[in-house]
């Protein structure tokens, strides 16, 4: 732990003492500035030591910035759409409790009033929390009760059905092993796979809002070009959900792949190469119509569906560190 660290630990630990009335005579922008220094763990004790402090470190302001550094890329708009249709569940559900009998109710009442002042002043405290605060929900993803949909990159290594592929699933974090637990959708008629230990560099927040077991609208043909990079869904059998494979645009077996005389892009068929396959596969490659491209393919190969162009470097770098970059090239 760095000495300013250690110092600010220390500045925190003295405002308990004091009941916070030190730290409150200072100007709300230095105030604010401190906050902004606390790590998670610290505004929550820093909320624990008065009304006022607390409404303070519990602002979506501060939590804000926490939230993108640890959970940015793997949170996207479908967890945000979760997490509220939780809180309404919970809303619900709540309400539905208080209209129970009065003696269960009296219970519940009596079960709050035991123990010390102080344990009761916090269990007030944490209660009051607001379950759609950005905090709240920082803290359920903590916690691992909170179950979020996110894609999974397939990293199956020395298997010889190896792909470039992520899927959709709901995980959970656990603290205690910073990784993750994923549940992925049934396939057919099998129970729901489940897999332990999933690294964060495996994760990504889901690249687009199509179901995993509907067929993409791929609104990027006309604009596909030899060296682009794709992301294609692709499945075992109909009863399957998609997954979405990582591949490049090729040439056409009558081009001369000259660049300046290629053009493969005003051709009706594109060819698409998954570069992680040996040459003679049948996943190798694949043509699909630009014109007319629907779902494609058979029993045996597996089916195509949608395409999604990729623009960004940083989504076309991760596959490639997903495997040797000799191979993709």
């Amino acid at each position: 732990m760095s000495i300013k660290k250690k110092s600010l630990r220390s500045k925190v630990e003295n405002v308990e003492e004091t009941n916070g009335s030190a730290l409150l005579d200072l100007p709300d922008l230095a105030l604010d500035c401190i906050l902004e220094k606390l790590d998670p763990n610290e505004l929550c004790k820093m909320a624990e030591v008065c009304e006022s402090l607390r409404d303070r470190c519990r602002s979506d302001y501060l939590w804000e910035r926490h939230m993108k550094t640890k959970w940015g890329r793997v949170i996207g708009q479908a967890a945000y759409r979760e997490w509220e249709l939780h809180n309404i569940l919970m809303t619900d559900s709540s309400q539905t409790k208080k209209k129970k009998g009065f003696i269960k109710s009296l219970s519940c009442v009596c079960s709050i009033s035991w123990g010390t002042p102080k344990e009761n002043k916090g269990r007030k405290s944490r209660n009051s929390l607001p379950v759609d605060s950005i905090m709240s929900f920082y803290l359920r993803l903590e916690s691992g009760k909170f179950w979020f949909p996110a894609q999974v990159y397939n990293r199956e290594d020395g298997h010889v059905g190896f792909m470039l592929s992520c899927y959709d699933a709901q995980l959970s974090y656990d603290c205690f092993t910073d990784t993750f637990q994923a549940r992925y959708p049934p396939h057919g008629p099998r129970p729901p796979i489940v897999e332990d230990n999933v690294q964060w560099d495996r994760i990504r927040a889901p690249a687009n809002d199509n179901p995993p077991r509907k067929l993409y609208d791929s609104g990027c043909l006309e604009d596909l070009h030899p060296g682009d990079h794709i992301e294609i869904q692709w499945r075992r059998n109909k009863e399957f959900p998609y997954g979405w494979w990582y591949g490049v645009v090729g040439h056409l077996d009558t081009c001369d792949k000259i660049q300046n005389f290629c053009c493969c892009h005003k051709s009706d068929s594109v060819v698409l190469e998954f570069n992680q396959y040996s040459l003679g596969s049948r996943w190798r490659t694949t043509i699909i119509s630009r014109k007319d491209h629907r779902e494609q393919g058979s029993e045996a190969d597996g089916f195509y569906g949608g395409i999604r162009k990729l623009y960004s470097k940083e989504q076309i770098s991760v596959w490639k560190n997903l495997w040797p970059k000799e191979i993709l090239q």
